[in-house]
């Protein structure tokens, strides 16, 4: 199961959140060829990485890293307010009921099947998370290829403005809109997994 990890439990979790940022160094760095600062040349760290930062993960047995994503809170420093709020036609939005998605990342040794299925988990935890704690947004910065994706999962799904290329990427923020609806529109095209996250990892957050 997916368990939430955050400041106050993370010391309980140290393998995976380990084997998590050394995969997205794996990903973000050496395949993406993204800029991005290097902690003891091996783990992906970055300046939102802070203590306010909550992560889902989802482990093998061994508790390694097969997919995460964070989650920040968008009323502090959030990637999109701070680094692109030009994605945005309107105001970035920015509240405490909106959350921001950042850096899912995949195991990149794991089948494409596993992959999936992995993928799946961690956006059926994340839905269930928001819901339980009142959050009514999520918004995200992403490739246009993967943002073409994201809206077209079955959720309430819309763009924030229109992508613009930076740095050589094409890129856009996006905004889905989280209700009691949500998991039924994600079931309807076989997205959802019910159960799917660990409530006891962290019964405070």
């Amino acid at each position: 199961m997916v368990v939430i990890v955050t400041a106050s439990n993370r010391r309980q979790f140290p393998k995976r959140l380990d084997s998590m940022f050394e995969d997205r160094k794996k990903v973000f760095v050496d395949l993406l060829k993204w800029d991005l600062t290097l902690t003891d040349g091996q783990y992906e760290v970055d300046q939102f990485d802070d203590d306010s930062a909550v992560y889902l993960i989802e482990s093998d047995p061994a508790n390694c890293h097969m997919g995460s994503l964070r989650l920040l809170r968008t009323q502090r420093p959030h990637i999109l307010g701070s680094l692109f709020s030009y994605l945005c036609e309107q105001n970035v939005p920015a509240d405490f009921t909106t959350l921001e998605i950042t850096r899912l990342c995949l195991c990149p040794e794991l089948p494409a099947s596993m992959r999936l299925r992995v993928r799946n988990m961690l956006i059926s935890a994340m839905v269930d998370y928001a819901l339980k704690r009142g959050v009514k947004a999520l918004t995200g910065v992403v490739a246009a290829s993967f943002l073409a994706q994201v809206l077209k999962m079955g959720w309430q799904c819309n763009p924030l403005g229109p992508t613009r290329t930076v740095d050589g990427r094409v890129i856009g923020a996006f905004r889905i809109e989280i209700d009691e609806t949500t998991p039924r529109l994600l079931l309807a095209t076989g997205i959802y997994v019910p159960e799917t996250l660990n409530e006891y990892s962290h019964c405070s957050v």
